[in-house]
């Protein structure tokens, strides 16, 4: 099996304008895809990689200690970043990554129960020593709390049958595995539904692993704090893969470099013209070309987005 290279390489390492004895910073290790080349551009420089999965720091800091020692790995969730970075005496970065969601080594081991194509305990923990796991959500969360989840991290539209099905089958039995799940799922869509393209558990899935990982709170978070430890023309470079983070993403981005209600008159001079602090890369997200969504499928939803402090 070849080396697994992340989605929107050259493009995502390109966006950060990575120059040699700059910090950087890599919210989501891995198995050290992007980081592996950001540290091979910058002997002179560090990176710090943070990650939830303490086997992707693992794996991911092995990969990067064949490359140079430059490097701190992280374990916490990146919303922490300005207070971990703070303690290390690091205030300021040239470039920060976040490349969001599930590795594919995540959801290709089965035994952390992230997919619905193999049949595991139900998990979905990034971090293994977390105390909240799908297991938990799926046979403890009331109803309204069930619905609120695959409402809002789902988008399901049948997402009050779904809630309404798992309370009913859980007051018979518990519902252990994922298999267990996919068939409660089922059971609760049309045969309209059932008959359209793509899995009809894998806005659940997403739901609980977004809800179980607290994704969507630590994503809010770090929008409100990364941009601020950039440098002057210090880049920060996010991948998306849904979009309900896309649209997080995207409004975050358009805040901070747009000026909220100024007005640009012909009496002001050019340097009397308020000027945001930020400045998008491009006003539409990057892409995977023809050629990456032939090699790779999984990149299909895939967008970057580049916002960079001004000077």
């Amino acid at each position: 099996m070849g080396e697994h290279v992340p989605v929107l390489f050259e493009e995502t390492v390109a966006s950060l304008a990575v120059k040699d004895g700059g910090t950087y910073v890599d919210l989501t290790l891995g198995r050290a895809g992007h980081s592996s080349k950001i540290l091979s551009l910058i002997p002179h420089g560090h990176l710090y990689c943070f990650d939830l999965d303490p086997q992707a720091l693992e794996e991911g800091g092995k990969r990067l200690s064949e490359i140079g020692d430059n490097f701190t790995l992280i374990h916490d969730r990146y919303e922490t970043l300005a207070d971990r970075l703070g303690e290390l005496g690091v205030e300021k970065v040239d470039g920060i990554l976040a490349d969001l969601g599930v590795s594919s080594p995540q959801f290709d081991d089965s035994a952390r129960g992230f997919s619905y194509r193999y049949d595991a305990r139900l998990d979905m923990r990034m971090d293994p020593s977390a105390s909240l796991s799908a297991y938990e959500v799926v046979n403890s969360y009331p109803f309204e709390d069930l619905l609120r989840v695959f409402t809002e991290y789902g988008e399901d539209k049948d997402s009050y049958r779904i809630a309404k099905a798992i309370v009913k089958a859980r007051s018979q039995r518990e519902i252990v595995t994922t298999f267990d799940l996919v068939d409660i799922v089922k059971s609760a869509k049309s045969a309209k539904t059932l008959a359209q393209k793509g899995h009809p558990a894998k806005q659940t899935f997403q739901a609980l692993r977004i809800e179980v990982n607290g994704e969507e709170k630590s994503l809010e978070k770090m929008l409100s704090v990364a941009p601020y430890l950039l440098k002057e023309e210090g880049r920060l470079s996010i991948i998306t893969f849904m979009s309900l983070d896309d649209r997080k993403v995207k409004n975050a981005f358009r805040a901070l470099s747009e000026i909220q209600g100024s007005r640009e008159g012909p009496m002001l001079l050019p340097e009397q013209i308020e000027k945001p602090a930020f400045r998008e890369l491009s006003k539409k997200p990057i892409v995977p070309t023809a050629e990456e969504l032939s090699a790779n499928p999984r990149a299909a939803s895939a967008k970057l987005r580049t916002l960079i402090k001004n000077a």
